[in-house]
């Protein structure tokens, strides 16, 4: 069983590594990953975090919080709720080696996907590809 996120340490506390500053011409991305790498993981936002998880940035920590929200606000949806699509995209679209070293996180998932009812047709590919991606019986 994974141990627990320490959401008021950064990703840098959490991996015991400081990234330099970025190059004074970086893009506005690099520039916020690396932001965002100093904040305690536990005041990111479902978009901070897609944002760090697209860029597959600091996945052991990060996926398992996503994962949560995802968790959390699927019975929403399927009550006609909103539901985060980029966070969704975010995380069903990491490779799938990924999810071999988190696979407590990939069955939290896979509970939350199965109670979604009504995904744009851009996520719902890639759900499909994620279900697909798992090993059977899991």
């Amino acid at each position: 069983m994974p141990q627990p996120v320490d959401r008021s340490q950064s990703l840098e506390q959490l991996e015991g590594r400081r990234w330099p500053d970025p190059p004074q011409d970086a893009t506005s991305m690099v520039k916020a990953v690396h932001e965002l790498r100093r904040r305690p993981v536990g005041t990111l936002e479902a978009d901070e975090l897609a944002r760090l998880i697209t860029q597959d940035v600091g996945l052991p920590w990060l996926l398992p919080l996503a994962v949560e929200i995802l968790r959390d606000t699927a019975p929403g949806q399927a009550a006609g709720g909103w539901y985060d699509d980029d966070l969704l995209y975010a995380v069903v679209t990491r490779k799938p080696e990924v999810w071999g070293d988190h696979p407590e996180s990939a069955r939290e998932l896979k509970e939350a996907l199965d109670m979604l009812t009504d995904l744009s047709r851009y996520v719902k590919e890639e759900v499909d590809g994620f279900l697909a991606s798992l090993p059977k019986g899991m």
